[in-house]
């Protein structure tokens, strides 16, 4: 590139003397020698495009009017005549600036090329973190497989559980009832001092293994009215039995569903002899069952044995029977 610089400096002063002079001759035989100086001048415009391609010097104006109209013209010789009465000055050189070079079709596959090689490796990476997350999915899917059985194992060791003790307090509440209670055949009862609405006393001595007591005939009511006597004196406790008519106004039912055959009802005081029975009933003690359709459950007095009907809701002792 120095070594341009040289010869364009020492090149381009003689060729621009060389136009000076060119053009004062010009002048003088500007009458005779018309086309040789339009020729001269073409050839002289020839050379400078060419030197200035080879040292890569912008091109001047005056260049850029090849035609030779008179304004381009007198421009560049006022700039020649300036340098001439200057003493030919060293001119500066221009650096030389490339222009970027415009895209080919190769280039355009190139690069496309090149993102569809970084797509397919993001998809490559998203394929591998897929597979990744698949097998931790099916490990997962493996082990809530796995507690799901130790779950159904463990629901059926707690129901079994659950069995056996149901089996255990209805064994342990039969050897209550027939060690505690008063025995009679193949019959335990038991009473119990908690107050309980009648379906609710009936669930309870299921649960302990029996049922609310269902004295079938005399000699279990026999047996049952001494038992509750003794147990509850010198009060008077009504105490839930296990008859009652809530399928039917008076059919009457033990809670294992047969129907009840022997009857115990109070009935009231019969008059003294002499005097005139009452038609009235006795206010304290009427015949029973006398509650129709509100009193659907049956109680026994503790005192003397005798049933009356009750409401079903409300909540007293109740004696629970067991099989011996």
């Amino acid at each position: 590139m120095r070594a341009a610089w040289l010869l364009g400096a020492l090149v381009v002063p003689q060729l621009l003397g060389f136009s000076h002079g060119a053009r004062g001759a010009e002048r003088e035989w500007e009458g005779g020698w018309g086309g040789a100086q339009e020729e001269e001048r073409e050839r002289e415009a020839l050379m400078l495009k060419h030197l200035q391609e080879a040292l890569g010097l912008p091109a001047r104006r005056g260049d850029q009017n090849p035609e030779g109209n008179s304004e381009g013209r007198g421009a560049w010789a006022t700039e020649e005549d300036g340098q001439g009465e200057e003493g030919e000055e060293e001119p500066t050189p221009t650096p030389y600036v490339s222009p970027s070079p415009s895209p080919t079709p190769e280039d355009a596959i190139t690069y496309i090329l090149g993102r569809l090689a970084g797509l397919d490796a993001g998809l490559h990476q998203v394929h591998v973190r897929l597979h990744a997350l698949d097998t931790r999915v099916a490990e997962l899917t493996r082990g809530l497989r796995q507690l799901r059985e130790v779950a159904g194992d463990t629901r059926d060791a707690v129901q079994a559980l659950q069995e056996a003790q149901s089996r255990a307090e209805r064994e342990y509440g039969r050897l209550e009832g027939c060690l505690k209670g008063a025995r009679l055949g193949h019959k335990c009862f038991l009473l119990s001092r908690d107050f309980e609405a009648q379906a609710a006393a009936q669930a309870r001595c299921v649960a302990r293994g029996g049922s609310l007591a269902q004295p079938a005939d005399s000699r279990q009511m026999e047996t049952l009215t001494r038992y509750l006597r003794a147990a509850l004196a010198p009060y008077n406790w009504p105490v839930w039995l296990g008859v009652h008519d809530r399928r039917a106004e008076g059919l009457y039912l033990f809670e294992n569903g047969q129907r009840v055959s022997f009857f115990a009802w109070h009935r009231a005081p019969s008059p003294e002899p002499g005097s005139r029975p009452s038609a009235a009933p006795h206010p304290l003690s009427p015949n029973q069952p006398n509650g129709g359709v509100l009193e659907n459950c049956v109680a026994q007095a503790s005192d003397d044995g005798s049933w009356w009907d009750h409401d079903c809701d409300r909540r007293l002792y109740y004696v629970c029977e067991f099989p011996y």
